[in-house]
């Protein structure tokens, strides 16, 4: 077994423990990881305030990158010395939805939540031989892994690990839930409602797409000074202004794309922002939230309005390919990464990284793993 160093959180509520582990060997199919740097996603947040159950104890983490160690039997998509980012949503290849170019919505993705490997096992350790589950099967949060080769994107050689763990998850799901969610086209006009390490990808997106405005709401002052970097146009602190601010610039007509990429979300900001939304408009939800929450919306808004309301999962990207090539954008200047990153912490300063998330004066934390 290798010897890793991971946080780990042991119930809902509680702060993050960085703890030693083991890890064990990698089996058929698997693969064992040496992480390099992961993202501090929301994602990893709503584990901790129990909007998404959990198996505890859990080492977290799902946005990272490194290098692959050993692989084990039967795998044949990764060797070792591959550069790759880790994926929360496994690519099978022969299911229905990734047979048909929808591999986002793999079928296998359902089974990573137990946060236990294929047989069902752990493959984490504490030092008491107590089993630890993983988040979505990967557990970035440690600085080895053991995962599932499905769960690996190859990123091209010498491609810088920072770079590649936002791509693997907060750049895709912002990117793709304007351009791919969202079909934004030349010349729209768009609402981004929050400007994190998500939602300055939507805001990216949208403009490389063609909008013509992206008008972006946040409650940190810090994220809206950030926002126009990213290529927004406008940005507010409450819907209410940036209502006003899109009936001037479609003469009442209302956002053609509203993207929703708040840390939690609630049925009244997805109601908001469906308003705010115009005829044939789309409203993209890509953000997280409580699971026993309705949303209340009139019916008129589908039927005579013919409006559109739609989830985003990974950004409706299929990440084996997309990963790679986002990434080639950012080496050819026509993607920002290195601005997302606000700060990066050490793994023993998990907690504090987490405090300046809830407090908003990061776009995106990165850990940078030592071995």
């Amino acid at each position: 077994m290798v010897r890793a160093r991971g946080a780990v959180i042991h119930g809902v509520g509680e702060k993050w423990r960085v703890e030693d582990l083991r890890v064990g060997e990698p089996a058929e199919g698997e693969v064992l990881v040496k992480v390099m740097a992961t993202g501090l996603c929301h994602s990893d947040d709503h584990v901790v305030r129990g909007d998404i159950g959990a198996q505890f104890p859990q080492v977290g983490g799902h946005e990272g990158a490194g290098i692959v160690e050993q692989v084990g039997p039967g795998v044949t998509r990764v060797r070792p010395g591959d550069r790759v980012a880790t994926l929360f949503v496994p690519v099978c290849g022969t299911c229905r939805y990734c047979a048909t170019g929808r591999s986002y919505l793999c079928d296998s993705a359902a089974a990573t939540r137990s946060g236990l490997a294929a047989d069902g096992s752990a493959r984490f350790f504490l030092e008491d031989g107590r089993e630890v589950t993983a988040t979505s099967r990967l557990g970035t949060f440690a600085n080895y892994l053991v995962c599932h080769e499905t769960q690996l994107a190859v990123v091209p050689e010498g491609t810088d690990f920072v770079a590649a763990c936002l791509v693997s998850c907060g750049v895709l799901t912002g990117w793709g839930a304007a351009v791919n969610a969202g079909n934004v086209r030349p010349g729209d006009t768009v609402l981004v409602l929050g400007a994190g390490g998500v939602g300055m990808n939507a805001v990216q997106g949208a403009r490389h797409a063609g909008a013509d405005h992206v008008v972006v709401v946040d409650l940190s002052e810090f994220a809206r000074s950030q926002a126009p970097t990213f290529g927004a146009t406008d940005v507010f602190s409450s819907l209410e202004e940036a209502g006003e601010r899109i009936a001037e610039l479609t003469d009442g007509r209302g956002a053609d794309v509203s993207v929703i990429t708040v840390g939690r979300v609630n049925g009244d900001i997805i109601g908001q922002a469906f308003d705010l939304t115009g005829k044939d408009g789309t409203c993209v939800v890509a953000s997280l939230g409580s699971t026993d929450k309705h949303i209340a919306v009139n019916p008129r808004s589908f039927s005579n309005l013919t409006k559109t309301m739609t989830g985003s999962l990974l950004g409706n990207c299929n990440p084996v390919a997309d990963v790679p090539r986002l990434l080639r954008m950012y080496s050819a200047g026509r993607l920002k990464l290195d601005e997302l990153v606000t700060r990066t912490y050490s793994l023993d300063q998990i907690n504090e990284a987490y405090d300046d998330l809830h407090a908003g004066v990061n776009i995106r934390g990165v850990i940078l793993h030592e071995h």
